[in-house]
Parts: structure tokens; sequence; C-alpha cells
């Protein structure tokens, strides 16, 4: 990995299991926000009731593994259980990541205040890109919506200069619905590769069958 730049100004900010020393020339930042959950729960937070942590780390595996997608570095003899061994990376392994964790599992999840703050944080610190896999909910104009903080985030940021990619969302109600419309935004959703991965299986009776 290059350098970190010059220009950068973020932390690596404490927390449960996670401390200074757990950013690298890769992940050069890390914060954490919850001042929004925390204020809409009516009891004490059980973080490990609830496989979390009160820190930058990811309990769920959801970041994780959006951020590789991303930008992962190259890794190689990746496999899926003995599939697709090969070398595997990111779209941009070469990139530098920042996280900004701003939802969580529990109380509401993800609220406006701790969005809003991320997209603060992370205009302030000097990134380049902001990737949001995260939605609102309907209606589908949300740029109109003055509820809606991944579009006032975006707005700020966008202005500033920085590119904002989000999902298109996962829960419809149709097929031709998504999430992130405002045009200020590059939503992205998934499709369909052009790769089978063929697995033979042995039944009790010793036949074998080979699905895919």
């Amino acid at each position: 990995m290059g350098p970190i730049p010059s220009r950068w100004k973020g932390i690596c900010q404490r927390g449960d299991h996670f401390n200074s020393t757990t950013c690298n020339k890769k992940l050069i930042g890390a914060r954490w926000f919850m001042k929004g959950v925390t204020d809409g729960l009516k009891e004490p937070i059980n973080a490990k009731e609830n496989k979390e942590f009160l820190s930058p780390r990811d309990g769920s595996g959801h970041g994780t593994h959006t951020a590789s997608t991303a930008a992962g570095y190259f890794v190689e003899r990746a496999n899926y259980r003995g599939l697709a061994t090969g070398l595997a990376r990111g779209g941009a392994p070469l990139a530098h990541l920042a996280i900004y964790k701003a939802c969580w599992a529990f109380g509401e999840g993800c609220t406006d205040a701790d969005v809003l703050k991320a997209f603060d944080k992370a205009i302030h610190d000097g990134v380049d890109i902001l990737s949001l896999s995260i939605g609102s909910d309907i209606p589908l104009f949300s740029y109109v919506d003055q509820r809606n903080s991944i579009a006032i985030g975006s707005f700020h940021a966008t202005a500033k200069g920085i590119t904002v990619v989000c999902s298109a969302g996962n829960d419809g109600p149709f097929s031709q619905t998504i999430a992130n419309t405002a045009p200020w935004l590059i939503t992205v959703a998934a499709t369909t590769i052009d790769r089978a991965f063929p697995t033979a299986i042995t039944l009790g009776n010793n036949r074998t069958l080979w699905v895919k």
C-alpha cells in the first residue's frame, strides 16, 4: 500500500476490541456514532446479547463484506468452501479505507442523527469517495423528502467534490423499486454472474448428483 495521504485528517477511534493500532496503511481511519440510536432506547444497551461492539468493529459482517467489495486488497487462493479458488480483490484494491460506523444491531439500527454525523466527519476528514450500503424506506423520490438523511448528507458531500455511491436496496415492494434515487448519487444494484459452481453431492445410497 502507498503512504497515507498528507491531507488526511481522520482518526482511529478506540472502542470495544478496537484501538488505535488496529489502523494501518490500508485502514487509515475509523469512527463510530451512536448518540442517535441510544437516545431512542428506553433500556441499557446489551452489546454482547446483540453480537455487537461499541466501537468501529463490525459485529454483523455487513460492513466488512461491503468494504471488501469496494476496496479489498489482493487475496490469493481465495475460495468459498473449496469452490472458485483464485485471486480475489475488491473494485479498488489499492485504495485506502476509512470506516464510519453509524448503524447498529439494536434500537432503530440507523438513525438520521448518526448517519448525518458520519457524513459530517467523513467530509471533514478528507475522504474522496463515500460508499453507503444502506437505504431508507420508500418514498421513491427520496431527494424531495426532507427526512431522508442519506439524500441530505450526500448532497453536502457532493457539493465538496466527494463522490457518493449507494445501494439500490433489497426490499421492493416491486422488482423495479429502488432506494437512494437522489440525482447526485451513484446508485448500484445487484445483477447475475456468468459463472456456475457445479458441486458433487453423494447421497446415502452412494448415488452422486451434480448440482449448480
